[in-house]
């Protein structure tokens, strides 16, 4: 671990910086799935536990990403197949994708059922033991959903980098990028309706995209990118017209 952090000189080469740039754009990128489902979770906090959940999550999944970074060999190893099922190869990480994709797949589907159904009741809010069951399942939660998609992104920062280092200071650069921006975008998610079910919507798909991983089936990321970018902006483009004809209705009633 001294080796790792000694090495301060990997820095002030432009290898070393173009890589760190990479990295953090990359991990900032791969992130955006993360932050959709954290701020879904934390929109469901009691208001004032909302701040509190964000940060301690965000802070535990950096801090656990920079120590599977540290074990970045045994977390290659990961990829060793362990069991054969109907002709299927199956490793840990293939085991931990299926896993987590269909943690995804239940909770988006819980989360959507619970939308439609309109169950939110702001009076059952932080009442006593319930509101710190919430705020420690909800911790939990992003902890583990956060490992599941730091699988990826560390297995392809090996590929880009072999220095540790460079990897942990991009991961601090993501995190703290999240940090910035988590507020406003769970703010922006949680007081839209329909960019709530929109979110859901691109959370059942990774969900469906990580169980496909799992068995070793290859879905161009990009494609999934460009998805969820467009939807993003058709959906934009819908409030923004929602919200031209309201002030007209306005108008006219004035």
């Amino acid at each position: 671990m001294g080796e790792v952090f000694s090495n301060w000189e990997v820095l002030m080469t432009t290898e070393g910086l173009m890589a760190l740039l990479t990295l953090a754009v990359l991990e900032i990128v791969l992130g955006i799935d993360n932050l959709v489902f954290i701020s879904i979770l934390v929109g469901r906090a009691p208001k004032e536990d909302q701040r509190k959940t964000r940060i301690v999550g965000l802070l535990l999944a950096m801090v656990f990403r920079i120590v599977l970074l540290l074990c970045v060999g045994w977390i290659i190893k990961l990829q060793d197949p362990i069991m054969t099922i109907l002709g299927h190869d199956f490793s840990w990480k293939d085991i931990i994708l299926l896993l987590g994709g269909l943690f995804l797949l239940a909770k988006s589907t819980l989360e959507i059922h619970h939308k439609l159904e309109h169950k939110d009741d702001p009076k059952e809010e932080g009442k006593g033991s319930a509101a710190t069951k919430t705020f420690g399942a909800m911790i939990l939660q992003i902890v583990v959903i956060d490992m599941v998609f730091s699988l990826d992104s560390i297995l392809t920062a090996v590929g880009l980098t072999k220095e540790v280092l460079v990897m942990i200071i991009a991961v601090v650069i993501a995190m703290l990028f999240m940090l910035l921006f988590a507020k406003a975008v769970g703010e922006f998610i949680n007081a839209n309706p329909t960019i709530v079910m929109l979110a859901l919507s691109f959370l059942l798909m990774i969900g469906a995209l990580l169980v496909l991983e799992a068995f070793h089936v290859e879905v161009d990321r990009g494609y999934i990118y460009f998805a969820m970018g467009f939807s993003f902006t058709v959906e934009l483009l819908n409030l923004k017209l929602i919200k031209r004809l309201r002030a007209k209705r306005k108008e006219k009633k004035h």
